[in-house]
């Protein structure tokens, strides 16, 4: 596997949308999200053909399935979940940034510091601590759908919440390093092999 660069690595200059500049846990942490984020992608795929299948036997064969419903519908919150790291990771989640533009790149990284350490992270957290023991009891149960012709196994749905969330938790720790390294320059900033910037969506060195 490619390692950073962390020769000479002082802060990379901020280009772009993204200022913030990247250290090694960072790099790793992000890597391991995006990875994540891009193999549930072709989940989409899956949706979109379960749909049409699922279309086609109502409207032509006359024949609706209850399984294919909620097949979809399973693979959609299973792709939008595993998805959202990624999301985090790309900076191209829903922000409010109405302010945001009248900031200096410190002031920035300072508020994302603290809205990550203050606010996103203990929300996180508490929402995985709800959702463990919710998806551990459709395990427990043996779950399945209340339809008779429904399908069984809920609890590989019901672990995608928590999962999908501790993969956000990842992408925010990641965040919160690299506005320290923007900031304080600990964790060190290191430069990126130039085959993973762009995918990673750390700015240029």
């Amino acid at each position: 596997m490619t390692e950073p660069n962390v020769s000479g690595a002082n802060q990379p200059p901020a280009q772009d949308d993204d200022l913030l500049p990247t250290n090694a846990l960072a790099w790793r942490l992000d890597r391991l999200v995006v990875a994540v984020g891009r193999f549930s992608s072709w989940l989409w795929i899956g949706v979109l053909i379960v749909v049409l299948i699922n279309v086609f036997s109502r409207y032509v064969l006359s024949q609706g399935s209850i399984a294919l419903e909620e097949l979809s519908w399973h693979l959609f919150g299973a792709a939008t979940m595993l998805t959202l790291g990624y999301a985090v990771v790309r900076d191209d989640h829903v922000r409010v940034d109405v302010l945001k533009e009248k900031f200096s790149p410190r002031t920035q990284a300072t508020i994302e510091l603290l809205g990550i350490a203050i606010l996103a992270l203990p929300v996180v957290y508490l929402m995985v601590e709800v959702l463990v023991p919710y998806a551990w009891k459709a395990w427990i149960y043996q779950e399945r759908s209340q339809a008779p012709s429904g399908l069984p196994y809920r609890f590989i749905f019901k672990s995608m919440l928590p999962l999908g969330l501790i993969f956000v938790m990842i992408a925010l720790f990641s965040r919160a390093l690299r506005c320290m390294t923007f900031l304080f320059g600990f964790p060190r900033a290191v430069t990126p092999p130039k085959n993973d910037r762009r995918s990673v969506g750390h700015p240029n060195p």
